[in-house]
């Protein structure tokens, strides 16, 4: 008989073991995750009505592996790019909960007596929502097209990065035992610098790859390719002192804004499902049920933090940004359970020896136990809502909702700060890149040119030579935006602008010095210097053409995701309106009928701003288009609007306009000023919807918000007009009356 190695005989156990509890919880319609972890149980060294798994240690290395795909595939999901549009209300309220709950969770510890590493791990395990099981309660509730719900995903994407940052800051803190110091800076400092470099050089190198050998790529190869990338990935962070996690997460994140991501996605879903899958039943097989009744004081704690104290500092959050309590309540009340990061962090404190044995059973248990109340904490925020605002005083009603209301009027940038943002990117992005290019050089052009004479020589030449693109951007390259130029035209600014010009010359010639002394003695240097300078001077044209052609297929890779499809993933929308998309059923009582005849805006309030037909899109369609089934539309309301719309229409809700890949639909808002030809005209008679190709979908005039305003509304002086409709046409329409109207920019994708 062939002897089997004793892991197959364990990977069969836990393979069975998983099937088959998972089936069941599929039947109860709970979690699979949960199923997993019930299995890791029951195979686990602590049930002993069951076969027990043999050898634990390499399930557990199985598990690590199970960990990188985890995270590769968070990272696919998870793309810079949506960050950079997740909205101020996302942003400030994972800002507000995240360190709030994070050190709620420390007190906790510190009341149950655990020392300071237990502690700062128990708050970092419960700051972090789980991705995987708020999206699945929202799909099952079919309420993912909830405003509440948007502003629910957005704080996941952020909170998906402050994990990283957390795996990264706790092992720092672990290794020195102390949270102040130098080691922190020192480890956040160097992990925002390899972040950006990585992602630079991923976008700049990767999509050029990829249609390079478009020919060659197959799914075969994709499959081996984009895994070849992540271990690569994982290797270098590693080497650079991080975790294993980090590189594959930034990896996942930079594949993310690659035209083949969805295809990196459906590839790996697999292997990323069995791996995944070892890892939890990893995680179930540490339950003890002894350990868990001997804690029972710090999961039950754990547990109300997560129930009560993190559902408010998310409402907190959320009205602090501007919302209404009935979109601040049910938001609080979604994020209020651990996941995927938690298991992460708190194997993370077993990995470095620095956690006690009871702290990672713990989070087991109280994610299993948040997990399974989700659904129920979800289901109950309506009536939670309507309880509050019932028995809530008048006095705090206006209060709310005056602070509501000023906070929701979009605040517009000036121009010089929009120029001193522009300033402190370039100063950071192009010290990243000419720091990277400088490290390299001291550490590998030396071993390449030792055997020559003049190796020294050599070496700075070369250097100076790959730096010299990033070092005219750095020194000269001047913004192309509206605002700068509007700066400059300012003679009161002018003067503020040329001084930030000499700093970034004085700091580009820095970076210079600090090559040429490295390499030489300071007299050597500073002759070297000059004659660096004049080179530049000699071949700045050359120099400065090299890096718009680096910056041009930065930025093409960059867009290429987008570019065929012209498209915004998350349109903001003023007050309490927002998108939602809807498909046109063959029984829906609109098929056959035009805009004008289905009387959808008179009846409810609502504006049809897109219609997609397969491949087919009308942008801002006119009365006379007419609806078909498997017609897909994007509808502007609030809340109300759309419950009502969506219900007499009985359609099927699919994916918020979040989601959405294909529409190039975007906002703008603009001020109508004292000459302008608009003021005193109406909607209709101003020829507005014909002049952008748009539609006007709210207007704001001295604290009222008119939400799509009938077509007899006339413009007055400084009305602020919201518009939506095509990008490039609005772009170019508002550009080109910037005399009569005041324009800027849009609004979506801040």
């Amino acid at each position: 008989m062939v002897q089997l190695p004793v892991f197959i005989y364990d990977l069969a156990l836990i393979l069975c073991t998983a099937a088959v509890v998972t089936l069941i919880f599929k039947m109860l319609k709970q979690p699979v995750v949960l199923g997993y972890i019930i299995a890791g149980f029951f195979v686990g060294p602590n049930f002993i009505l069951f076969p027990t798994v043999i050898e634990q240690e390499s399930i557990k290395t199985w598990a690590e592996i199970g960990v990188i795909f985890l995270l590769f595939s968070l990272g696919l999901e998870f793309s810079f790019k949506k960050l950079l549009k997740v909205g101020g209300v996302a942003a400030l309220t994972a800002l507000t909960e995240v360190p709030l709950t994070l050190l709620l969770g420390f007190g906790v510890g510190q009341l149950l007596g655990w020392n300071f590493i237990d502690s700062l791990f128990l708050g970092g395990i419960l700051a972090i929502a789980s991705t995987t099981i708020i999206i699945r309660a929202f799909d099952e509730l079919g309420l993912r097209n909830r405003k509440f719900a948007g502003i629910v995903t957005g704080v996941l994407v952020i909170e998906d990065l402050v994990a990283v940052l957390l795996l990264v800051l706790l092992s720092t803190v672990a290794v020195s035992r102390t949270f102040a110091g130098p080691e922190m800076f020192y480890a956040l400092l160097k992990l925002v610098f390899f972040l950006i470099i990585w992602f630079l050089a991923g976008i700049f190198f990767l999509p050029t790859l990829f249609r390079k050998l478009k020919r060659f790529i197959n799914d075969e190869t994709l499959l081996i390719i984009s895994l070849a990338l992540c271990f690569l990935m994982v290797i270098l962070a590693t080497y650079s002192g991080f975790s294993s996690a980090l590189g594959a997460f930034v990896m996942g994140s930079v594949l993310a804004e690659t035209t083949k991501a969805e295809k990196i996605e459906h590839l790996t879903k697999s292997i990323k499902t069995l791996f995944g899958a070892i890892f939890f039943v990893s995680v179930g097989m540490l339950i003890n049920p002894q350990m868990l009744i001997t804690h029972i004081l710090p999961i039950g704690a754990a547990t109300l933090v997560l129930l009560f104290g993190k559902p408010f500092f998310v409402t907190l959050g959320t009205m602090v940004s501007g919302q209404p309590v009935k979109i601040a309540i049910p938001s609080g009340m979604s994020l209020s359970q651990i996941g995927e990061f938690s298991f992460i962090i708190a194997a993370l404190g077993l990995t470095l020896n620095v956690t006690s044995g009871f702290l990672y059973p713990v989070a087991v248990a109280v994610s299993v136990l948040t997990t399974f109340t989700t659904p129920y904490m979800i289901h109950l925020s309506q009536p939670v809502t309507n309880l509050i605002e019932k028995n809530m005083p008048e006095k705090w009603k206006t209060i709310l909702q005056t602070y509501s209301a000023g906070k929701q009027r979009i605040s517009e940038m000036s121009d010089w700060k929009r120029v001193l943002i522009n300033y402190f990117v370039n100063i950071v992005i192009f010290s990243v890149i000419i720091i990277s290019i400088i490290f390299l050089s001291h550490k590998y052009l030396d071993t390449l040119f030792m055997g020559y004479k003049y190796h020294q020589l050599i070496k700075a030449v070369v250097t100076l030579v790959v730096l010299s693109p990033f070092l005219w951007a750095l020194a000269f390259r001047r913004p192309h935006s509206p605002a700068y130029e509007k700066v400059w035209a300012r003679d009161s600014k002018r003067h503020s602008l040329l001084f930030l010009q000499l700093s970034r010359i004085i700091l580009a010639v820095l970076f210079v010095v600090s090559l040429f002394n490295h390499l030489f003695s300071p007299i050597i240097a500073i002759l070297g210097i000059i004659i660096a300078c004049l080179i530049l001077v000699i071949f700045f044209n050359r120099i400065k053409t090299l890096y718009w052609k680096i910056e041009s297929r930065f930025y093409t890779n960059f867009h290429e995701r987008e570019s065929g499809t012209a498209i915004h993933n998350y349109i903001l929308t003023p007050w309490n309106s927002h998108i939602a998309k809807f498909s046109i059923t063959f029984h829906s009582p609109y098929v056959g009928k035009t805009l004008s005849e289905s009387k959808i805006r008179e009846e409810f309030g609502v504006n049809i701003v897109q219609i997609e037909r397969g491949d087919f899109i009308i942008p801002v369609p006119d009365h006379d288009n007419h609806l078909y089934p498997n017609d897909i539309i994007l509808v502007i309301g609030d809340e109300e609007q759309l419950g009502r719309f969506k219900s007499f229409l009985e359609i099927s809700s699919t994916e918020n306009v979040r989601e959405n890949k294909k529409h190039p639909v975007s906002l703008h808002h603009f001020t109508i000023k004292h000459n302008a030809r608009l003021a005193g005209q109406s909607i209709r008679g101003s020829g507005l919807r014909e002049k952008t190709k748009g539609l006007v979908i709210g207007i704001e005039r001295d604290g009222l918000h008119m939400v799509n305003p009938e077509p007899d509304l006339v413009f007055e002086v400084h009305d602020k007009v919201w518009i939506v409709g095509l990008e490039q046409k609005l772009r170019l329409v508002i550009k080109e009356l910037q005399s009569p109207w005041e324009g800027n920019h849009p609004v979506v994708n801040k």
